[in-house]
């Protein structure tokens, strides 16, 4: 098996999607080619002769492999993964055994990954390679070609066909990628569709064959990868089990779109960063550069900007293990090291608390000033059974986007999970810690919701704390497990909690916003009010009565708001 422990340490790399289709950015005959920039012959339903005429415009002579590289390590990146061939099938790499390639088939002439590999050895980055091993809308024999199918992820071609495909092409151009740019980080495959699992298989055996410590990436298949992918720009709920990477975009689009204007700001950036790392997922954010060759001023300007965070915030970054609390703190985010706790202040409220640390501390710094000591209050109120600490902050913020505090302790770590009120009183109890024992066929989906919660008089059941007597008004949050799609509604729920009953239809009529339910919508549905005449642990159950025109419940969360 590879070696997984520099992927697990590094939490950060740069995405580089890149090739033919930069020369169309997104338009098509003078004509705005709606979706993704990689995705112009997909969408604007192009022939595969027509298509071939953008390889004999494609001549970057602007491309600087030196800044590119020396980008991404300036950004506090550490491996770099690059299109080497996308669905459209062009190779961006001298391909020996395919004429459609940048050698072959453009006035640039020039292998580009012969550049990239120097420069990412020169700098200790892991140069990582990007191939669609099932989609190929060029070659006959792949997946998802426009004049076969509406629908990328339904299966186009006979099995005869698309095996010659994998022999023919696939195979091939992956030996050529291991054997042409020396040692590799990883190959990160995509949309698997209909691949078998022995196909997946055969893939990944290949690239160990080749390299042993190349590590394989989930989408290719069947759970055969080393590794986990999350959807394109999805962020987990609470901390994931096993090794995971998300994909996430700067603006809109994957690969140059003229007309792409809407960028994330770098602080929204930085937020998506540290929320990942929080939760043991590593970060893969995405540049599309043009044709000429050169990364959007846009791009580089916030990859400068977290650069200089890293600077000074790296430790609380790299090498960290995931927020201990399986929830999220209004806040800001966790992560951890030995004696440690990196408290990533978004907002600034003057004082932080937090229920549940069992630990001595010993002190509490700003990373950015470790000079510097705060004041440290730990409490337990034994009627509620909580343990409390409490840190000062300095009355001024200081700049920067995401402010981090180091409390170091004695001992090791141990905190008590039990979902507890946040600095607002909130309590959030999320789906992926519901018991799921009375919900038969339920499960939690990668995202963290339950998922398959489809049968009338099914229950889940929470614990939580609570710290007084105190009125909460009780909503229930639909989630969606697929990219850009509305959760279906109209389910009936009845929530039992605090001796009392409440039921509701879950609607769609108040969305929540948050850079999650960016990409995967999420709905809130107000039940009513209970009273918790006491304080200490409580429990909650809900109970799925009947589905309406639902074919399922994805239950993204309870929340739990004082009234």
């Amino acid at each position: 098996m590879p070696d997984m422990q520099w992927w697990r340490e590094a939490r950060f790399g740069m995405f580089i999607h890149w090739g033919i289709y930069a020369v169309a950015a997104g338009r098509w005959k003078g004509e705005f080619v709606p979706s993704l920039g990689e995705w112009v012959m997909y969408n604007a339903k192009i022939p595969v002769e027509e298509y071939e005429t953008l390889a004999g415009q494609f001549n970057p002579v602007k491309f600087d492999a030196e800044e590119w590289v020396s980008l991404a390590k300036r950004a506090g990146m550490r491996y770099l993964t690059i299109t080497a061939k996308h669905h459209d099938g062009f190779a961006m790499f001298d391909s020996p055994s395919s004429d459609f390639d940048i050698v072959d088939a453009t006035p640039y002439g020039h292998d580009i990954m012969a550049d990239l590999a120097e420069a990412c050895q020169r700098h200790g980055i892991k140069l990582c390679f990007y191939y669609s091993q099932a989609q190929d809308w060029h070659h006959p024999g792949g997946e998802g070609h426009w004049d076969r199918a509406d629908h990328w992820h339904k299966k186009t071609v006979s099995d005869e066909e698309f095996a010659a495909y994998l022999e023919e092409k696939a195979k091939p151009q992956v030996r050529e990628l291991l054997t042409q740019y020396g040692p590799i980080g990883l190959i990160w495959f995509d949309t698997p569709v209909a691949i078998n699992p022995e196909q997946s298989q055969s893939l990944a055996d290949l690239v160990h064959e080749l390299q042993p410590q190349c590590l394989v990436n989930g989408r290719v298949g069947n759970e055969k990868g080393d590794y986990s992918s999350l959807g394109d720009n999805q962020i987990p709920r609470g901390p994931v089990h096993g090794d995971w990477e998300t994909p996430a975009t700067i603006n809109d689009t994957w690969a140059f779109k003229v007309d792409d204007h809407n960028w994330k700001s770098t602080e929204d950036l930085l937020r998506l960063l540290v929320d990942l790392a929080s939760k043991g997922v590593n970060y893969l954010l995405n540049v599309g550069p043009t044709a000429e060759g050169l990364i959007p001023p846009e791009s580089v300007e916030r990859l400068e900007e977290i650069g200089a965070w890293m600077d000074v915030n790296s430790e609380a970054i790299y090498a960290t293990q995931p927020n201990p609390w399986p929830w999220e703190f209004e806040w800001g985010r966790v992560t951890v090291k030995p004696g440690r706790l990196f408290l990533h202040m978004y907002e600034w409220p003057g004082r932080v608390s937090i229920a549940g640390l069992c630990n001595d501390v010993t002190r509490a710094t700003l990373l950015a000033a470790p000079e510097t000591e705060l004041d440290v209050a730990q409490i337990y109120e034994p009627d509620a059974g909580l343990h409390l600490l409490s840190i000062d902050l300095p009355p001024e913020r200081p700049n920067e986007p995401i402010t981090v505090v180091q409390v170091e302790f004695n001992g090791e770590l141990e905190v008590d999970a039990t979902p507890a009120p946040q600095i607002s009183g909130v309590i959030v109890l999320p789906g992926y810690l519901a018991d799921l024992s009375q919900a038969r066929g339920a499960q939690i989906d990668r995202g963290g919701s339950v998922t398959g919660f489809r049968e009338p008089g099914a229950s889940l059941s929470w614990q939580f704390m609570v710290p007084e007597a105190v009125d909460y008004e009780v909503q229930v949050v639909l989630g969606s497990p697929y990219h850009r799609r509305d959760p279906q509604a109209g389910q009936t729920v009845t929530v039992e909690v605090a001796g009392e009953s409440l039921s509701g239809v879950l609607d769609t009529e108040q969305r929540v916003d948050t850079p999650r339910a960016q990409y995967f919508p999420e709905y809130q549905t107000t039940l009513g009010t209970v009273t918790f005449d006491r304080a200490g642990k409580q429990s909650l159950t809900l109970t799925l009565d009947g589905l309406g025109d639902a074919a399922d419940c994805t239950l993204a969360e309870v929340r739990l708001l004082p009234a």
